[in-house]
Protein backbone atom coordinates (compact mmCIF):
# COMPACT_ATOMS: atom_id res chain seq x y z
CA UNK A 1 0.00 0.00 0.00
CA UNK A 2 1.12 3.59 -0.69
CA UNK A 3 0.83 6.43 1.45
CA UNK A 4 0.45 10.21 0.55
CA UNK A 5 2.31 12.35 2.40
CA UNK A 6 0.67 15.62 3.31
CA UNK A 7 2.07 18.57 5.71
CA UNK A 8 1.04 18.84 8.86
CA UNK A 9 1.89 21.15 11.88
CA UNK A 10 0.10 21.78 15.14
CA UNK A 11 -1.95 24.99 16.01
CA UNK A 12 -1.90 26.78 19.79
CA UNK A 13 -2.84 25.78 22.12
CA UNK A 14 -6.39 26.48 22.05
CA UNK A 15 -8.43 27.37 24.75
CA UNK A 16 -11.59 25.55 25.37
CA UNK A 17 -14.03 25.70 27.74
CA UNK A 18 -17.44 23.83 28.71
CA UNK A 19 -19.23 21.19 29.38
CA UNK A 20 -17.04 18.73 27.54
CA UNK A 21 -13.75 19.86 28.41
CA UNK A 22 -11.86 22.60 29.93
CA UNK A 23 -8.58 22.45 28.29
CA UNK A 24 -5.70 24.41 26.25
CA UNK A 25 -5.04 21.92 23.59
CA UNK A 26 -2.43 21.85 20.32
CA UNK A 27 -4.44 20.66 17.57
CA UNK A 28 -2.62 19.12 14.23
CA UNK A 29 -3.87 20.21 11.05
CA UNK A 30 -2.98 18.46 7.32
CA UNK A 31 -3.19 20.59 4.83
CA UNK A 32 -1.67 21.73 1.72
CA UNK A 33 -2.54 25.43 2.04
CA UNK A 34 0.46 26.72 4.08
CA UNK A 35 -1.50 30.02 4.87
CA UNK A 36 -4.07 27.92 7.15
CA UNK A 37 -1.22 27.16 10.02
CA UNK A 38 -0.71 30.86 10.77
CA UNK A 39 -4.03 31.82 10.42
CA UNK A 40 -5.78 29.68 12.84
CA UNK A 41 -2.86 30.13 15.17
CA UNK A 42 -3.82 33.99 15.16
CA UNK A 43 -7.73 32.89 16.41
CA UNK A 44 -5.49 30.02 18.68
CA UNK A 45 -3.98 33.33 20.69
CA UNK A 46 -7.83 34.93 20.54
CA UNK A 47 -8.94 32.25 22.25
CA UNK A 48 -6.43 32.40 25.36
CA UNK A 49 -6.98 36.62 25.02
CA UNK A 50 -10.47 35.81 25.70
CA UNK A 51 -10.71 33.26 28.16
CA UNK A 52 -11.55 30.33 26.29
CA UNK A 53 -14.13 29.51 23.39
CA UNK A 54 -17.16 27.83 24.94
CA UNK A 55 -17.91 24.52 22.79
CA UNK A 56 -21.15 22.62 23.46
CA UNK A 57 -22.76 19.31 21.74
CA UNK A 58 -26.52 19.90 21.00
CA UNK A 59 -26.88 16.26 19.13
CA UNK A 60 -25.20 13.08 18.21
CA UNK A 61 -26.21 10.41 15.52
CA UNK A 62 -25.59 8.85 12.56
CA UNK A 63 -27.81 7.56 9.60
CA UNK A 64 -28.23 5.59 7.06
CA UNK A 65 -31.64 5.47 4.62
CA UNK A 66 -32.95 2.40 2.92
CA UNK A 67 -35.52 2.54 -0.67
CA UNK A 68 -38.37 -0.38 -0.57
CA UNK A 69 -40.99 -0.23 -2.93
CA UNK A 70 -44.75 -0.89 -2.33
CA UNK A 71 -47.28 -2.06 -5.03
CA UNK A 72 -49.57 0.95 -4.17
CA UNK A 73 -49.32 4.43 -2.41
CA UNK A 74 -51.95 2.84 -0.34
CA UNK A 75 -49.90 0.19 1.07
CA UNK A 76 -47.01 2.50 1.21
CA UNK A 77 -48.34 4.52 4.01
CA UNK A 78 -49.66 1.25 5.75
CA UNK A 79 -46.42 0.24 6.34
CA UNK A 80 -45.11 3.95 7.26
CA UNK A 81 -48.01 3.73 9.33
CA UNK A 82 -47.37 0.43 11.25
CA UNK A 83 -43.71 1.06 11.39
CA UNK A 84 -43.82 4.05 13.86
CA UNK A 85 -45.76 1.64 16.17
CA UNK A 86 -42.68 -0.96 16.21
CA UNK A 87 -40.01 1.15 17.74
CA UNK A 88 -38.70 -1.32 20.27
CA UNK A 89 -38.68 -4.28 17.40
CA UNK A 90 -36.45 -2.39 15.11
CA UNK A 91 -33.94 -1.00 18.14
CA UNK A 92 -33.74 -4.82 18.83
CA UNK A 93 -32.94 -5.53 15.30
CA UNK A 94 -30.28 -3.25 15.34
CA UNK A 95 -28.76 -3.65 19.14
CA UNK A 96 -27.90 -7.67 17.82
CA UNK A 97 -25.89 -6.01 14.89
CA UNK A 98 -23.61 -4.10 17.54
CA UNK A 99 -22.74 -3.91 20.60
CA UNK A 100 -23.18 0.48 20.53
CA UNK A 101 -25.61 1.14 17.86
CA UNK A 102 -28.85 2.03 19.17
CA UNK A 103 -31.79 3.27 17.44
CA UNK A 104 -32.96 6.87 17.94
CA UNK A 105 -35.20 7.43 15.19
CA UNK A 106 -36.57 6.64 12.20
CA UNK A 107 -37.91 9.36 9.56
CA UNK A 108 -39.47 8.46 6.56
CA UNK A 109 -40.83 10.19 3.06
CA UNK A 110 -43.16 8.48 0.26
CA UNK A 111 -42.92 9.44 -3.32
CA UNK A 112 -45.58 7.46 -5.35
CA UNK A 113 -44.93 3.81 -4.69
CA UNK A 114 -41.50 4.38 -3.31
CA UNK A 115 -40.77 4.85 0.76
CA UNK A 116 -37.86 6.01 1.88
CA UNK A 117 -36.95 5.55 5.56
CA UNK A 118 -33.76 7.51 7.25
CA UNK A 119 -32.68 5.13 10.29
CA UNK A 120 -30.61 7.58 13.31
CA UNK A 121 -28.38 5.55 15.53
CA UNK A 122 -25.63 5.99 18.25
CA UNK A 123 -22.66 4.52 17.30
CA UNK A 124 -20.32 4.98 20.38
CA UNK A 125 -17.47 6.37 19.74
CA UNK A 126 -17.00 5.45 15.54
CA UNK A 127 -18.14 7.58 13.37
CA UNK A 128 -20.99 5.07 12.30
CA UNK A 129 -20.96 4.60 8.90
CA UNK A 130 -20.39 1.21 8.79
CA UNK A 131 -22.20 0.65 11.79
CA UNK A 132 -25.56 2.02 10.37
CA UNK A 133 -25.94 0.64 7.35
CA UNK A 134 -25.00 -2.54 8.94
CA UNK A 135 -27.86 -2.04 10.79
CA UNK A 136 -29.92 -0.62 8.11
CA UNK A 137 -29.14 -4.30 6.13
CA UNK A 138 -30.53 -6.02 9.13
CA UNK A 139 -33.60 -3.56 9.23
CA UNK A 140 -34.32 -4.20 5.54
CA UNK A 141 -33.71 -8.20 5.36
CA UNK A 142 -36.61 -7.98 8.47
CA UNK A 143 -38.86 -5.61 6.48
CA UNK A 144 -38.90 -7.78 3.31
CA UNK A 145 -39.39 -10.09 5.49
CA UNK A 146 -42.44 -9.08 7.25
CA UNK A 147 -43.91 -7.21 4.62
CA UNK A 148 -43.98 -9.76 1.84
CA UNK A 149 -45.08 -7.61 -0.98
CA UNK A 150 -42.54 -5.01 -0.79
CA UNK A 151 -39.53 -4.78 -3.11
CA UNK A 152 -35.99 -4.03 -2.35
CA UNK A 153 -34.90 -0.84 -4.46
CA UNK A 154 -31.67 0.17 -2.61
CA UNK A 155 -29.69 -0.35 1.36
CA UNK A 156 -28.74 3.40 0.68
CA UNK A 157 -31.25 5.92 -0.60
CA UNK A 158 -29.96 9.72 -0.56
CA UNK A 159 -32.23 10.47 2.08
CA UNK A 160 -29.15 10.22 4.82
CA UNK A 161 -27.99 12.02 3.53
CA UNK A 162 -23.81 10.89 2.95
CA UNK A 163 -21.43 13.27 1.63
CA UNK A 164 -23.72 15.84 -0.50
CA UNK A 165 -24.92 18.86 -0.18
CA UNK A 166 -28.53 18.85 1.72
CA UNK A 167 -31.23 20.74 3.83
CA UNK A 168 -32.47 17.23 5.68
CA UNK A 169 -28.87 16.81 7.84
CA UNK A 170 -29.19 20.43 9.37
CA UNK A 171 -32.83 19.23 9.76
CA UNK A 172 -32.74 16.03 11.14
CA UNK A 173 -28.91 15.74 12.16
CA UNK A 174 -25.98 13.72 11.11
CA UNK A 175 -22.58 13.59 12.97
CA UNK A 176 -22.32 15.89 15.60
CA UNK A 177 -23.74 18.87 16.23
CA UNK A 178 -21.86 21.38 17.77
CA UNK A 179 -21.92 25.18 18.79
CA UNK A 180 -18.33 26.96 19.56
CA UNK A 181 -18.76 30.74 20.61
CA UNK A 182 -16.20 33.13 21.88
CA UNK A 183 -16.91 36.98 23.33
CA UNK A 184 -13.99 39.19 22.81
CA UNK A 185 -13.19 42.45 24.38
CA UNK A 186 -12.94 45.56 21.47
CA UNK A 187 -9.25 45.78 22.41
CA UNK A 188 -8.51 42.76 21.46
CA UNK A 189 -10.61 42.92 18.34
CA UNK A 190 -8.13 46.05 17.61
CA UNK A 191 -4.69 44.92 19.27
CA UNK A 192 -4.57 41.59 17.93
CA UNK A 193 -7.31 41.08 15.15
CA UNK A 194 -6.86 44.75 13.89
CA UNK A 195 -10.67 45.15 13.54
CA UNK A 196 -13.71 45.93 14.86
CA UNK A 197 -16.65 44.09 15.88
CA UNK A 198 -18.63 46.42 13.94
CA UNK A 199 -16.38 45.41 10.95
CA UNK A 200 -16.85 41.98 11.50
CA UNK A 201 -20.58 41.82 11.92
CA UNK A 202 -20.98 43.63 8.61
CA UNK A 203 -18.85 41.53 6.90
CA UNK A 204 -20.55 38.25 8.27
CA UNK A 205 -23.91 39.57 6.97
CA UNK A 206 -22.59 41.01 3.63
CA UNK A 207 -20.38 38.08 3.02
CA UNK A 208 -21.55 34.92 4.66
CA UNK A 209 -25.15 36.06 4.45
CA UNK A 210 -26.02 37.49 1.64
CA UNK A 211 -23.24 36.19 -0.58
CA UNK A 212 -24.13 32.63 -0.29
CA UNK A 213 -27.68 33.30 -0.38
CA UNK A 214 -27.05 34.52 -4.28
CA UNK A 215 -24.55 32.24 -4.95
CA UNK A 216 -27.62 29.65 -3.94
CA UNK A 217 -26.00 28.12 -1.00
CA UNK A 218 -28.00 25.53 1.09
CA UNK A 219 -28.14 25.76 4.98
CA UNK A 220 -24.69 27.55 4.82
CA UNK A 221 -23.09 31.11 5.74
CA UNK A 222 -19.63 30.82 6.33
CA UNK A 223 -16.43 31.70 4.75
CA UNK A 224 -13.78 28.61 4.86
CA UNK A 225 -15.30 25.94 7.31
CA UNK A 226 -14.14 23.69 5.22
CA UNK A 227 -10.03 24.46 4.98
CA UNK A 228 -10.33 23.89 8.62
CA UNK A 229 -12.09 20.68 8.82
CA UNK A 230 -10.80 18.98 6.01
CA UNK A 231 -6.90 19.46 7.79
CA UNK A 232 -8.77 18.36 10.97
CA UNK A 233 -9.64 15.25 9.12
CA UNK A 234 -6.84 14.73 7.72
CA UNK A 235 -4.77 14.36 11.13
CA UNK A 236 -6.98 12.31 12.63
CA UNK A 237 -8.17 9.81 10.24
CA UNK A 238 -11.56 10.85 9.75
CA UNK A 239 -13.52 10.23 5.85
CA UNK A 240 -12.40 13.30 4.81
CA UNK A 241 -15.50 13.40 1.97
CA UNK A 242 -17.70 14.22 4.96
CA UNK A 243 -16.36 17.54 4.64
CA UNK A 244 -19.45 18.03 2.20
CA UNK A 245 -22.18 18.11 4.31
CA UNK A 246 -19.68 19.22 7.73
CA UNK A 247 -18.75 22.62 6.38
CA UNK A 248 -22.64 23.39 5.58
CA UNK A 249 -22.36 25.50 9.15
CA UNK A 250 -23.04 28.99 10.28
CA UNK A 251 -21.44 32.06 11.20
CA UNK A 252 -23.31 34.58 14.04
CA UNK A 253 -21.17 37.69 15.16
CA UNK A 254 -22.37 40.40 17.07
CA UNK A 255 -21.43 43.86 18.20
CA UNK A 256 -22.39 43.50 21.97
CA UNK A 257 -21.28 47.09 23.24
CA UNK A 258 -18.09 47.41 20.95
CA UNK A 259 -17.34 43.78 21.90
CA UNK A 260 -17.82 40.94 19.29
CA UNK A 261 -19.62 37.53 19.95
CA UNK A 262 -18.19 35.17 17.91
CA UNK A 263 -19.92 32.05 16.96
CA UNK A 264 -19.70 28.90 14.91
CA UNK A 265 -22.72 26.25 14.02
CA UNK A 266 -21.77 23.18 12.94
CA UNK A 267 -24.77 20.68 12.26
CA UNK A 268 -22.67 17.91 10.77
CA UNK A 269 -19.56 16.99 12.22
CA UNK A 270 -18.54 13.72 11.74
CA UNK A 271 -15.97 11.90 13.66
CA UNK A 272 -14.91 8.99 15.68
CA UNK A 273 -11.82 7.96 17.65
CA UNK A 274 -11.81 4.20 16.35
CA UNK A 275 -13.07 2.13 13.34
CA UNK A 276 -11.75 2.58 9.93
CA UNK A 277 -8.30 4.77 9.12
CA UNK A 278 -7.98 5.31 12.86
CA UNK A 279 -4.63 2.41 13.10
CA UNK A 280 -2.30 4.21 11.25
CA UNK A 281 0.46 5.51 13.57
CA UNK A 282 0.33 9.09 13.02
CA UNK A 283 -3.58 9.16 13.78
CA UNK A 284 -3.03 7.02 16.70
CA UNK A 285 0.02 9.56 18.31
CA UNK A 286 -2.29 12.82 17.47
CA UNK A 287 -5.28 11.49 18.91
CA UNK A 288 -3.40 10.46 21.74
CA UNK A 289 -2.02 13.70 22.29
CA UNK A 290 -6.01 15.42 21.93
CA UNK A 291 -6.52 13.15 24.51
CA UNK A 292 -9.23 11.22 22.23
CA UNK A 293 -7.82 7.75 23.36
CA UNK A 294 -8.52 8.00 26.84
CA UNK A 295 -11.03 5.09 29.04
CA UNK A 296 -14.12 6.80 28.69
CA UNK A 297 -17.65 5.99 28.72
CA UNK A 298 -18.75 4.88 24.61
CA UNK A 299 -18.54 8.03 22.80
CA UNK A 300 -17.37 10.66 25.14
CA UNK A 301 -13.76 10.29 22.87
CA UNK A 302 -15.42 10.67 20.06
CA UNK A 303 -17.18 14.01 21.45
CA UNK A 304 -14.35 15.37 22.26
CA UNK A 305 -12.65 15.44 19.39
CA UNK A 306 -15.82 16.73 17.50
CA UNK A 307 -15.59 19.69 20.50
CA UNK A 308 -11.65 19.85 19.97
CA UNK A 309 -12.39 21.03 16.07
CA UNK A 310 -15.45 22.58 16.33
CA UNK A 311 -13.24 25.17 18.62
CA UNK A 312 -10.31 24.65 15.87
CA UNK A 313 -12.90 25.97 12.91
CA UNK A 314 -14.00 29.24 15.23
CA UNK A 315 -10.35 29.96 15.62
CA UNK A 316 -9.43 29.57 11.55
CA UNK A 317 -13.33 31.47 10.78
CA UNK A 318 -12.36 34.66 13.08
CA UNK A 319 -8.48 34.92 11.74
CA UNK A 320 -9.51 34.85 8.02
CA UNK A 321 -12.76 36.87 9.04
CA UNK A 322 -10.77 39.70 10.35
CA UNK A 323 -8.21 39.95 7.89
CA UNK A 324 -10.49 40.42 4.80
CA UNK A 325 -11.80 43.56 6.74
CA UNK A 326 -8.55 44.87 5.71
CA UNK A 327 -7.71 45.73 2.36
CA UNK A 328 -5.35 43.67 1.16
CA UNK A 329 -4.20 42.09 3.99
CA UNK A 330 -5.90 38.16 2.94
CA UNK A 331 -3.23 38.14 -0.54
CA UNK A 332 -0.49 39.71 0.94
CA UNK A 333 -0.32 36.39 3.52
CA UNK A 334 -0.78 34.19 0.78
CA UNK A 335 1.90 35.96 -1.07
CA UNK A 336 4.30 35.97 1.97
CA UNK A 337 3.92 32.40 2.65
CA UNK A 338 2.93 30.36 -1.04
CA UNK A 339 5.27 32.41 -3.33
CA UNK A 340 8.86 31.42 -3.39
CA UNK A 341 11.24 33.57 -4.39
CA UNK A 342 13.19 32.67 -7.80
Amino acid sequence: MFTANIPMAHVGPIKICGPHMNEDVHVPLATYELPLWPSTNRGAKISRLAGGINVVVVDDRMTRSILLEAPNALRAVEMVRDLEQRHEELNAIITNTSNYAKLLDIHSQIVGTLVYLRIECSSGDASGHNMVTQASQHIMNWLLDQYSDMQYVSVSANYCTDKKVSAVNGILGRGKYVIAEVTIPKEICSNDLRTTAQKIVELNTKKNLIGTTLAGGLRTANAHFANILLAAYLATGQDAANIVEGSQGIVYADNRNDDLYFSVTLPNIIVGTVGNGKGLNFVQKNLADLGCLEQRAPGENATRLAVIIAATVLCGELSLMAALTNPGELMRSHLLLERKKA
